[in-house]
């Protein structure tokens, strides 16, 4: 079984094909027969865990299991305590109350790596970055989120699932986990399934060891289904 998680740029499909030539997985990770766990939005950024291993694949995607995600959101404005606190209760989407987020300012913001297409900037309105972690999957529900308090999503990060984080990764390097992480994953879903395994589908892409990472590169700190959420 293969497990990996991909730090996925900004403007690809989390998927491995598209007929309109948009970029697809496949243009970064160069492992055969593994399909992405859920999705995370073409204009968002981060991680991605794909496994061959289907019995795992469909215990992570099932909302009985509440595996939380982490985002650090750049929103446009200066949210107030008030404004977290909404989330904190659950906010209201197309007459759906979402469960309640953990949500809080970055404060330093997060080191991140520099996006293909900058946000656009406004001189008289400031830019801050939230985190919020959630364990739904409702379609675009971080950006609805934000939108909802009043401060819209500028960039969305998807920096961990469950124990999974990005560490070191930059944009469109991926990795195997360790026997540990598959360990962890396991154990947040325990239990049986009766899953067929997936079929055989290549695919094209670029490795990234992190056996051999350079102490260049900036990092992730590691802070501890769907869509980006």
């Amino acid at each position: 079984m293969r497990y990996i998680i991909l730090n996925k740029p900004y403007e690809v499909l989390t998927q491995f094909t598209d007929e309109t030539g948009r970029a697809t997985l496949k243009d970064f990770v160069n492992v055969p027969d593994i399909y992405p766990v859920g999705r995370l939005d073409y204009d968002s950024e981060g991680l991605v865990l794909l496994t061959d291993d289907k019995a795992l694949q469909h215990r992570l995607s099932d909302p009985k299991f509440k595996i939380e995600k982490t985002y650090w959101v750049q929103v446009d404005g200066a949210p107030t305590e008030e404004a977290l606190q909404e989330l904190r209760r659950g906010v209201t989407i197309k007459g759906v109350k979402t469960a309640p987020a953990k949500a809080q300012i970055l404060n330093p913001e997060p080191e991140v790596w520099e996006r293909s297409t900058p946000i656009r900037y406004r001189k008289e309105i400031p830019t801050t970055w939230v985190e919020i972690k959630i364990s739904q999957g409702m379609n675009r529900q971080v950006r609805r989120m934000t939108a909802a308090i009043g401060y819209p999503t500028l960039r969305l990060i998807r920096p961990a699932i469950g124990p999974l984080t990005l560490g070191e990764l930059q944009p469109g390097e991926y990795r195997d986990l360790t026997a540990d992480e598959v360990s962890q994953l396991k154990t947040l879903t325990a239990g049986s399934s009766t899953v067929k395994p997936f079929k055989k589908k290549s695919t094209g892409g670029r490795h990234y060891d992190s056996r051999n990472n350079s102490s260049r590169r900036k990092t992730i700190p590691r802070k501890g289904n769907n869509e980006d959420l």
